[in-house]
């Protein structure tokens, strides 16, 4: 049995109703739920919520809602991995047994079917713990500037200051688009990265963490100028 668990609380803080707001014209959870189900990959495409309001408009894309999430599970300070033991013991008990998970943010917008399909064949292909969407940083992250307390401004690694960008090696940041892993992959308490990782890259034009009002501005720009006319 393969399942994707989308996380979906109703207690968005800084863009209220954050996970089912209209995204050019769609609840934007529904273009991961979508993107799920178009990948051909999962026998059950679940939203995990505490709010009817999400679990109506999951639904109604096409996602399953068997359960709602308990309020102790719903709250700022929940790490992932609670809220993904609990949909998965909730979806072994009442589908069968699991083989493989991926947890789908609900706000990603520019996920695509094939990136999910891709997560799965890396998984299997390398015998990893876990799969999961990164992006490279804009700009050489070894040569980082912080501000500090009295407002001068100084090199984080001073070493890096006369290198060029082309001297560094890339690095990437997790473009937190999805998580493919074993059901055992989420039963850590505290920490939610294996150590049997396998990057999958996101050209980091697709790559939009929506947090502001301005990250949404920004990333429907975006979808609206990607989109054919």
């Amino acid at each position: 049995m393969i399942i994707a668990i989308i996380p979906a609380r109703g207690g968005s803080k800084r863009i209220p109703g954050k996970n089912i707001r209209p995204f050019c014209g769609q609840p934007i959870i529904k273009y991961s739920i979508n993107a799920a189900i178009e990948s051909g990959v999962f026998d059950h495409v679940i939203v995990s919520t505490d709010c009817d309001k999400i679990s109506d408009v999951a639904l109604h894309c096409g996602a399953e809602v068997p359960f709602q999430r308990p309020a102790e599970l719903s709250g700022d300070t929940v790490g992932s991995n609670r809220v993904m033991k609990h949909a998965i013991d909730f979806c072994n008990e009442r589908f069968g047994e699991i083989s493989r998970v991926c947890m789908v943010t609900a706000t990603a917008p520019f996920l695509t079917a094939q990136q999910l399909r891709d997560g799965i064949t890396m998984l299997d292909k390398h015998g990893a713990e876990m799969t999961f969407s990164v992006a490279t940083f804009p700009s050489p992250i070894q040569r980082a500037f912080e501000i500090r307390d009295d407002g001068w401004g100084q090199f984080v690694w001073p070493e890096n200051e006369t290198k060029r960008s082309q001297e560094l090696p890339e690095r990437y940041f997790d473009a937190g688009m999805f998580y493919w892993g074993l059901p055992s992959t989420f039963q850590h308490p505290t920490r939610l990265f294996p150590e049997k990782l396998v990057p999958i890259s996101i050209p980091a034009h697709l790559v939009h963490d929506i947090d502001t009002e301005e990250d949404w501005v920004r990333a429907e720009l975006v979808y609206n100028a990607l989109s054919p006319r």
